[in-house]
């Protein structure tokens, strides 16, 4: 840091330093002021939410003796992800107030504002935040603790020349991640367009139903199992069930006598289609791995199993007719307000299969080849956007050591 910086606290660069107010559900109204809440808080800027806006009215607002928020203050986050995050409020045309986990800075005349948000972008201010955070089941910071953490300050004109240079830096980086996440978003749909097209294009396939071409098709236990640590025997859920295969690392172990129980509804065996068939994660797939621990597997009622006949389905042929199908068998069985997928329409769903297997697997061999290049490019798209994130880290780094 140049010596002509000065380093103060928090809470003596700030002419306004408070919390917002405690408004209830029962406090709240369809209109009137606007309550900026922790979620319209991104990580340096507003988050507007307009469609999830709540409101007090005006005589609330007297009755509360709330605070007003104006355009151009600061409103920091006391609570995660992460805590401590920023941004500046902007006009939105409306009288403002905000809840009582954010703080509210209006800073002296010798601090830009924009400057501050900046910093509080910096890794060296979270690292301090995280330092002074408390709470088990929450972070969160005290308004005391935030007041604490130090700011470097330069002179006013070198607090603008920083704040320009920065938005010129962020808007040229927010720009080309945008264009990468819209090519990693083409990269995805691509895939999906072939696989649409392949399974729904009027092909001359046998027509049957999935019930037809499956030996079995369940879920896990509808109840709970007793835990046992280091037993072996294990009771997977939605959360085991990623990238393609299951991961026991973190699965619950339970009783074998409870296990057995269970392994009578699902009897898993390698080859398996495992299928999440609820909620935010639904029709996410693996396949039973080739790994002892396979056999000693069981499931909660989150994780359907199939298992195909293999005279008639090809059991990786079947999982790609699962993705291409997700849509419309989430949609059949739709009704309440969790996604889900009933075994009954699993069963029931009107399919087109090649009548050899030889063909089947053919087109599993080009699915698999599209597949491996769509993840490819997805990964180079994805380490761009991870690269970009880190540019923004190093030259905020570089800003505030007065190295730009």
């Amino acid at each position: 840091m140049r010596e002509d910086w000065e380093i103060k606290k928090l809470i003596d660069v700030c002419d306004v330093f408070t919390d917002g107010n405690w408004i209830e559900s029962k406090d709240q109204s369809s209109y009137g002021i606007r309550l900026v809440q922790t979620g319209n808080i991104g990580f340096g800027f507003y988050k507007d939410k307009d469609e999830k806006a709540r409101y007090i009215s005006e005589e609330t607002f007297i009755k509360l003796k709330c605070t007003e928020i104006l355009p151009g203050d600061v409103l920091v986050s006391r609570l995660p992800d992460p805590v401590g995050k920023s941004c500046i409020i902007p006009d939105i045309n409306s009288k403002m107030i905000t809840g009582v986990d954010c703080t509210i800075i209006r800073t002296k005349e010798f601090l830009d504002p924009t400057f501050l948000c900046y910093y509080q972008m910096s890794n060296n201010y979270l690292k301090d935040v995280q330092l002074r955070v408390t709470g088990t089941t929450r972070s969160r910071i005290s308004r005391k603790n935030l007041g604490l953490i130090e700011i470097p300050i330069p002179p006013l004109p070198e607090q603008h020349r920083i704040v320009s240079i920065l938005d010129r830096s962020f808007a040229a980086i927010d720009k080309a991640k945008a264009n990468t996440e819209q090519n990693l978003k083409n990269a995805k749909e691509l895939f999906e367009s072939y696989l649409q097209d392949l399974f729904h294009n009027g092909h001359s396939w046998k027509n049957t139903t999935l019930g037809n071409v499956c030996s079995l098709i369940t879920d896990g236990k509808h109840g709970n199992c007793q835990n046992e640590e280091k037993s072996g025997f294990y009771f997977l859920s939605a959360k085991d069930v990623r990238n393609d295969t299951l991961l026991f690392e973190n699965g619950r172990q339970i009783t074998e006598k409870d296990f057995y129980e269970t392994h009578q509804r699902t009897d898993l065996k390698q080859g398996d289609i495992c299928i999440i068939n609820t909620g935010a994660t639904i029709g996410r797939m693996a396949f039973a791995p080739n790994d002892p621990r396979t056999y000693k597997t069981t499931f909660q009622k989150s994780v359907a199993v199939i298992k195909t006949l293999p005279e008639f389905i090809d059991n990786k042929f079947c999982a790609y007719l699962l993705k291409a199908d997700l849509k419309t068998l989430v949609k059949i069985s739709a009704g309440t307000a969790v996604p889900n997928l009933l075994l009954g329409d699993i069963k029931r769903h009107q399919i087109k299969v090649p009548s050899t297997i030889k063909e089947q697997k053919q087109i599993v061999q080009k699915l698999d080849e599209l597949s491996e290049k769509t993840k490819k490019l997805e990964q180079v798209y994805q380490q761009k956007i991870t690269n970009l994130d880190e540019l923004k880290k190093s030259i905020l780094q570089k800003a505030f050591r007065g190295e730009l």
